[in-house]
């Protein structure tokens, strides 16, 4: 087989997403940084790549993937020994879309809402509606945790697209554990995967970090 090429960022959820995927189905990525606070993305030999100019991106021998949800979906697909992870049957695999697009409609979103301001505009300040809106996401996120997994009562590529985000933004706007047991439940279900803490734990806590720390840098600029 030949070697996938991922170019990607670890801070980076969707990056991490995909992480999360390839060590699940046992592949081996080539990775390639893309540092966005550089303007990597906007050089034109990435743009040949992604005009859209966003990561992650795969490079499966000259095949190229944009979109995390895209990537994780192509390589299960293409390369798992079952469909487990993005289930054939019709109505399993709706329900991981489902949660795919609540992902990215909702809780990648709102966090985008609250960290591209900090990261991109120098802003210091997190408007309480943005830190409301988080937390109605954390809420719809706990009621639809009724299984064990966001798409039901076996982990999907679902899970891995909606930790990866999580696991970022709740550094930022906490997350309370007592208002919000299943989503912890889930967490630590998750967190016993032997690859999780490389492929997404260390790189949603840094993220959080690292969005308090240029907080706290704008607000001194």
């Amino acid at each position: 087989m030949a070697k996938l090429v991922l170019y990607t960022l670890h801070l980076s959820p969707p990056c991490r997403a995909v992480e999360l995927t390839a060590k699940a189905l046992g592949l081996e990525l080539e990775q390639k940084t893309v540092n966005l606070l550089a303007g990597d993305h906007l050089q034109p030999e990435f743009l040949k790549l992604n005009p859209q100019h966003t990561i992650p991106v795969l490079d499966d021998n000259g095949t190229i993937i944009t979109e995390s949800h895209a990537i994780m979906i192509y390589l299960v697909t293409k390369y798992g020994k079952d469909d487990a992870l993005y289930p054939k049957d019709p109505v399993k695999q709706a329900r991981v879309n489902a949660a795919l697009h609540f992902e990215s409609g909702v809780l990648f979103a709102r966090m985008r809402f609250i960290f591209e301001r900090i990261l991109f505009f120098g802003k210091s300040d997190i408007p309480e509606d943005r830190v409301e809106y988080v937390q109605k996401s954390y809420q719809l996120l706990e009621d639809t945790l009724v299984d064990p997994f966001v798409a039901g009562p076996t982990m999907t590529i679902a899970d891995f697209s909606c930790i990866s985000t999580i696991s970022s933004i709740a550094g930022v706007v906490p997350l309370e554990k007592s208002t919000h047991p299943r989503i912890y439940g889930w967490i630590d279900r998750l967190s016993q995967l032997p690859y999780y803490e490389e492929a997404n734990g260390g790189g949603g806590t840094d993220l959080g970090k690292f969005v308090l720390a240029k907080k706290e840098e704008n607000a001194k600029a």
